[in-house]
């Protein structure tokens, strides 16, 4: 890919890190181990929980609470790499910022845990917190479900799957550059483009050890890959912003429209310029940071809205689909 695409202010970041590890076998592992030595992040007004489950969670909550919203949080990584802990930064941020509390799902990888089981993780982690909203001192039926990346598919996922089954709805779902569509990696005119951090290459990996399968199937089940389901109507209100150079810009901009034209009130957001996870491995930048400001305020009008639940009516899925269904 032309460097000269890339935002100015970000062009010394792709240059320096090493995105290209994850090319390699031992990338997947070595990355692990890095997440794994991070040292914690804390920030003054948010206290941080950790639960060891099932489900195993993360607990953000403000000093100064001013809503009794919430928000779901899950993590990205490509379902093979990642962890709740990753995001302690951008999550105490949320939740200081909105006064709001967060739960974040630290869900089961691939290849060890492929698909369903980083999806039951997250519903178990929703039906955690309705259970739990008393205690929380939440509002059962005013959560937002968020993710990045894979998270992003996850949370796209799992919003279809509480849509079928019907009873309390998420009031929106929130999401960042979101892994959609594993057609996409099925495209192999794709891997010429090399897209930064993210490219075709890395992501038709992913795919393969998320699904199990080869990513471009016919078989792939319901709820694995959220841009194939046809009716996306009665979804919740959503936001979706993706940098112009991510590798899922596409995919999330057909998904954005498909969801508008049955109805579903839709803000996509374009950053121009930027590639995949810019907001967060260049978060300290000004295009990260406007681009942060204006899905945060989106999410704090969205919680600050007199938003009652909407009950979906439950639809016929098959059992087998999912384990936990």
């Amino acid at each position: 890919m032309d460097e000269s695409l890339v935002a100015p202010e970000l062009r010394h970041m792709v240059r320096r890190y090493p995105f290209k590890l994850l090319e390699y076998d031992f990338g997947r592992p070595l990355t692990r181990l890095l997440i794994k030595f991070m040292p914690p992040t804390r920030m003054k007004g948010v206290t941080i929980k950790a639960l060891k489950g099932p489900p195993r969670l993360r607990i953000y909550r403000p000093a100064a609470r001013r809503t009794d919203a919430s928000l779901l949080w899950i993590h990205g990584g490509g379902y093979v790499l990642g962890a709740a802990r990753v995001n302690d930064f951008s999550c105490s941020d949320i939740c200081r910022t909105l006064g709001m509390n967060v739960v974040s799902v630290d869900y089961r990888l691939a290849p060890k845990f492929p698909f369903p089981i980083p999806a039951d993780d997250c519903l178990a982690a929703w039906q955690w917190m309705q259970q739990s909203a008393a205690s929380l001192g939440i509002n059962p039926a005013r959560v937002v479900i968020g993710g990045a990346s894979a998270g992003g598919g996850l949370a796209a996922g799992l919003v279809q799957r509480i849509h079928d089954a019907g009873g309390t709805q998420p009031i929106a779902q929130w999401l960042l550059a979101p892994m959609l569509d594993d057609r996409t990696a099925a495209r192999r005119e794709l891997d010429a483009v090399d897209h930064y951090v993210w490219n075709n290459r890395m992501n038709r990996a992913a795919w393969r050890l998320y699904l199990d399968t080869e990513p471009g199937s016919e078989d792939v089940p319901a709820y694995a890959a959220p841009a194939r389901r046809t009716d996306l109507s009665g979804l919740p209100q959503s936001f979706i912003g993706a940098g112009s150079l991510d590798l899922f810009y596409e995919e999330d901009r057909a998904y954005a429209d498909r969801l508008r034209r049955q109805g579903v009130a839709v803000a996509f957001e374009t950053i121009t310029g930027a590639p995949h996870g810019f907001e967060e491995w260049a978060r300290r930048t000004d295009i990260a940071k406007r681009f942060l400001a204006k899905a945060r305020d989106w999410l704090r009008r969205t919680v600050q809205a007199d938003a009652p639940a909407v009950a979906a009516a439950p639809r016929a899925v098959k059992a087998s689909v999912l384990s936990g269904s």
